[in-house]
């Protein structure tokens, strides 16, 4: 497997890069790793990166961006923090991996059984975790159609709100950078959601709200797009 190169990153569409993830996470699954001469990959990055994505996931130990799609060195920024959450030297870096490093596309992972929502599920203080789980505040309230047990004990509670986390914290990127919001709305990047599945290793992109320069241009311009 070749490492990217910068004339390779700048043929890599926002939809190509989405199906090179798809498919690595499909070789990943099927236990179809790409050989790959990581210390060469060393060698060749050791003066350049040109990573096509950039990946917001959780800290948790099961999920492992490199591994989970497949990807060598110099492949993809990974981002992980607990919750997958969003602030703002997490939008600094994703700005850096986009507008200067190149990359086409932003995935917000989330992932099964995750216990930092379990713990902001049950509002779970301790040092500056507390902080840190308050950022998913918003998406246990977005989540209306549990009415009793509201609990990490309530397995289908827990998932919804994951669910919701990933979706909030994906529209919060345009609102919130706008670096990022003009390269959507130019087509040179695109943002998507998805969870993973721990006990599969299968990853579920969010197509359908997807946030592309079309999507952008008809939301700000009704009608003329």
């Amino acid at each position: 497997m070749r490492t990217l190169t910068k004339e390779m990153q700048a043929q890599v569409s926002p939809a190509k890069a989405i199906e090179l993830l798809r498919e690595g996470n499909k070789r990943f699954v099927n236990n179809l790793k790409i050989n790959r001469n990581l210390l060469q990959q060393v060698n060749e990055t050791s003066d350049g990166q040109h990573p096509f994505a950039f990946i917001l996931s959780c800290i948790d130990s099961r999920t492992s961006a490199e591994l989970i799609f497949d990807q060598g060195l110099g492949d993809i920024f990974s981002c992980r923090i607990a919750g997958n959450i969003l602030n703002e030297d997490i939008l600094g870096s994703m700005e850096f991996a986009c507008k200067v490093a190149g990359s086409k596309v932003v995935v917000v992972l989330g992932h099964t059984k995750c216990g930092a929502i379990k713990g902001a599920c049950d509002n779970v203080q301790l040092g500056n975790l507390s902080i840190l789980l308050n950022k998913v505040t918003p998406a246990i309230e977005a989540e209306v159609s549990t009415k009793q047990n509201r609990t990490s004990s309530n397995h289908e509670f827990v998932e919804n709100v994951a669910v919701l986390n990933v979706r909030q914290t994906l529209k919060q990127i345009p609102a919130k950078s706008p670096v990022i919001a003009e390269l959507v709305e130019k087509g040179e990047i695109a943002l998507i959601g998805g969870m993973y599945n721990v006990e599969t290793g299968v990853v579920e992109f969010y197509e359908n709200e997807m946030i592309t320069a079309q999507n952008v241009n008809e939301e700000m311009h009704p009608g003329l797009v």
